[in-house]
């Protein structure tokens, strides 16, 4: 791992570019055994903001928003993220394949009218972490539904529906137990 990789990571409703992000994550995961989540949250701005521009009124933000991946990167559970949308990723090299199955999703989330966080991840060993053996792959929410090939657009738009509705029925009971 580079100390100049740039990780693109989703702040508030923004996508930024951190800069030695995983590299921190791996050396705080080391080091955190017995250190409450604040505490993380913590050292990991005070590490990646010597690299990084954090302004000052957003650092709430962006701690959240690191320890958020840090729990992704250690196997933790996660709360789902301020966003109403899908979470959605294209694994691939960037090849032809990929780039195809990335303009169809486009076409159906635009057809859709779908709030969507989509990503395209070209990084190998990101890809690796899904346990994907093929590209194009395509990630919902955090779950694989196809690898190797481009399904057709119907296909894509019942998963994003499928998606949709589960995330909905979730927030909904979630806001009841709240009540």
């Amino acid at each position: 791992m580079s100390t100049d990789e740039v990780t693109q990571i989703k702040i508030g409703k923004d996508r930024i570019g951190i800069v030695g992000l995983k590299l921190v994550l791996a050396e705080v995961a080391e080091a955190s055994a017995a250190q409450t989540d604040e505490e993380i949250r913590t050292e990991l701005l005070e590490r990646l903001n010597k690299r990084n521009y954090i302004p000052e009124s957003s650092k709430e933000k962006y701690g959240q928003a690191f320890l958020r991946e840090f729990k992704k990167f250690t196997g933790r559970p996660v709360e789902n993220s301020d966003s109403d949308g899908l979470e959605i990723k294209v694994l691939g090299p960037g090849c032809a394949r990929c780039n195809q199955l990335e303009r169809d999703l486009i076409a159906v989330m635009t057809e859709m009218d779908m709030p969507v966080d989509l990503e395209h991840v070209t990084d190998i060993a990101e890809i690796g972490s899904y346990g994907v053996m093929g590209t194009p792959a395509l990630v919902i929410n955090r779950e694989v539904k196809t690898v190797g090939s481009i399904p057709p657009k119907t296909k894509l738009k019942k998963w994003l529906q499928e998606a949709f509705t589960k995330q909905s029925d979730n927030k909904s009971r979630k806001e009841l137990s709240h009540n």
